[in-house]
């Protein structure tokens, strides 16, 4: 009996010494918060969220979370804040971003910029007056004068006359808001060497009743442009500047997460030089992923485009980003410049009356498009805008879906026009609708004209989408809207336009699902849900650290929400002291 009872004592004492000596964390931090929305699939909201090594270990309450990481930091920094997972804005552009931010501005709505919003030109009076502002205030050596913001919508039509009594003898150019149109005087059209004969082959070449060029090129013709002043205008300090303020913008918006939908576009050993030169997610505070364009790796590698991205995915070729295994395509033409697709009677007023727009992709070419980079395992984004481009886009993914028997990711990028059966296609075939974030506040008002009302009344219904089980994220397109996902969000709960009316109320999200659209939604948009979107075991650590909780407020009052900074690989990042 004694030898058992010493055995049972000496057990005693071994789990004693073993309860005592409890695994200890000290990698452990743990985030008290005023709330911690979690935005994964339980949508709970709890008081504290653990980080070890850049990782998120578990969410619940202070007290179960210092009881199942003894030794654990508390870090009290965010307290009385509010932290959400990192927002995500799913589709900009790195190098267009710091060309429009190099130039003098002459916008037909405030735009965004590092402390606070540009006035905006709302008429062709103002529009001339700012125009003859930036010609006066531009150094004498500066051979090419360059203004972004432009929208005949807005600002009335333009052409070559206009702008040859602004500046008679010097070049000035002015670029269309939405970055596919350039508007020249005679001497810039001199100055790049444009003639009538160059619409022999290029469609963006617009002329007159009596075939003189009225000083518009646009789309495919506008590489003429960037080929003949770049030396002049897009200098690779001016695109410093420019990306300084473009990048500052998106951190004061607390993104941690964004995404070049155009890889290759401006050419790839430029865009490489450029993002590595401006930008790395140590110093820039936020990642950032590259997607592929299709037609400049198809012009660059021919048929081995495909096997070439998955070489730069793997990391076998050198890219200045991460690069996702993904591929951008278009359809059609810009929603801002009205040169997306539509159907007859197409454009009813404004500068594309009595067209249709333009196809990128023919009819019925787009399946055959995709499939090698599908069949080489990488997903499609396909830029949609028209409403008849947006039924040559959902054909294309039905065949997809019924013919190939392969997973890929399937995403809408735009998604200008939906008509009803538009959205039911784009739901039953598992189509993911990354949406434009000012479509509505933008143009809400002003396409009810050249759209009529049927289709004017059409314009990103994404409530509805999302009401038929579809997926639905929000991006900025930015620099064309501000890189803001708050912003964005709280666009598409509101519907307000800029005039303060409500466009279509009954398309709008919900809070909640705008606040998902910005956030899991957006991640599963590139291919991450796994990894980011929500603050969930196992992910990444990167959130964003709000003043106030979203959910609880109006969400007319997303934008004016205080952002601290971000918390980026379990990193805290603050906005102030930089």
């Amino acid at each position: 009996m004694r030898i058992k009872s010493l055995l049972l004592l000496s057990a005693i004492t071994v789990l004693s010494t073993a309860c005592t000596e409890r695994r200890q964390y000290p990698d452990t931090i743990i985030y008290p918060a005023q709330a911690v929305i979690t935005m994964d699939k339980t949508s709970k909201t709890v008081a504290a969220v653990a980080v070890d090594k850049g990782i998120v270990t578990e969410v619940g309450s202070v007290i179960y979370l210092t009881n199942m990481f003894p030794g654990a930091t508390l870090d009290n920094s965010f307290e009385d804040k509010v932290i959400i997972p990192g927002l995500i804005d799913p589709h900009m552009h790195v190098l267009l971003g710091g060309l429009f931010y190099a130039q003098p501005f002459a916008p037909p709505w405030p735009m965004a910029m590092p402390d606070g919003m540009t006035e905006g030109y709302e008429t062709p009076e103002k529009f001339h007056a700012r125009l003859s502002e930036i010609v006066a205030a531009t150094p004498e050596d500066k051979k090419v004068v360059m203004a972004y913001g432009f929208h005949n919508l807005v600002q009335g039509d333009l052409n070559r006359q206009i702008l040859d009594r602004i500046s008679p003898d010097k070049p000035l150019i002015v670029w269309h808001f939405s970055g596919h149109d350039f508007y020249l005087n005679s001497a810039a059209l001199d100055y790049i060497g444009a003639t009538p004969a160059l619409k022999e082959n290029f469609h963006g070449i617009d002329l007159d009743e009596d075939g003189e060029l009225t000083g518009r090129i646009y789309e495919d013709a506008a590489m003429l442009i960037f080929a003949k002043i770049s030396g002049d205008v897009f200098r690779p300090q001016d695109i410093g500047r420019g990306l300084g303020k473009y990048f500052a913008i998106m951190r004061n918006s607390g993104i941690t997460t964004t995404a070049d939908l155009g890889y290759g576009i401006f050419g790839r050993e430029n865009e490489n030089a450029t993002i590595g030169a401006f930008w790395s997610k140590e110093k820039s505070a936020f990642r950032l992923y590259l997607v592929p364009e299709h037609r400049a790796f198809t012009t660059e590698f021919g048929e081995e485009a495909p096997k070439v991205i998955n070489e730069l995915v793997k990391g076998r070729r050198a890219a200045p980003a991460p690069v996702l295994p993904r591929v951008k395509f278009f359809t059609d033409g810009a929603f801002y410049s009205q040169t997306m697709r539509l159907s007859p009677p197409g454009y009813l007023s404004g500068q594309s009356k009595g067209t249709e727009g333009l196809w990128v992709t023919q009819p019925g070419e787009l399946f055959d498009t995709m499939l090698p980079y599908l069949d080489a395992g990488l997903s499609a984004h396909v830029h949609s805008n028209g409403d008849q481009a947006q039924t040559e886009t959902l054909k294309a993914f039905e065949k997809v879906r019924n013919t190939t028997g392969l997973n890929s990711d399937l995403v809408v990028e735009h998604g200008g026009l939906f008509s009803e059966e538009h959205t039911t296609m784009a739901a039953e075939n598992d189509v993911i609708l990354s949406a434009a974030s000012h479509y509505v506040h933008y143009m809400g008002d002003e396409y009810a004209a050249p759209l009529g009302p049927d289709r004017a009344s059409r314009i990103s219904p994404l409530g509805e989408l999302s009401k038929k089980g579809g997926i639905v994220t929000i991006h900025s397109d930015a620099p064309l809207a501000p890189p803001n996902p708050l912003l964005a969000a709280s666009r598409h709960v509101t519907r307000e336009t800029l005039s303060g009316g409500i466009y279509q109320p009954d398309q709008a999200l919900t809070p909640h699902d705008a606040l998902e659209a910005i956030t899991l939604d957006a991640a599963k948009a590139l291919g991450l849900g796994d990894e980011l979107g929500s603050i969930a075991i196992d992910k990444i650590a990167d959130f964003t650290i709000l003043d106030a909780n979203p959910l609880e407020m109006d969400a007319k009052d997303w934008p004016t929400i205080g952002v601290w900074g971000v918390v980026l690989d379990g990193e805290k990042r603050p906005l102030a002291g930089e």
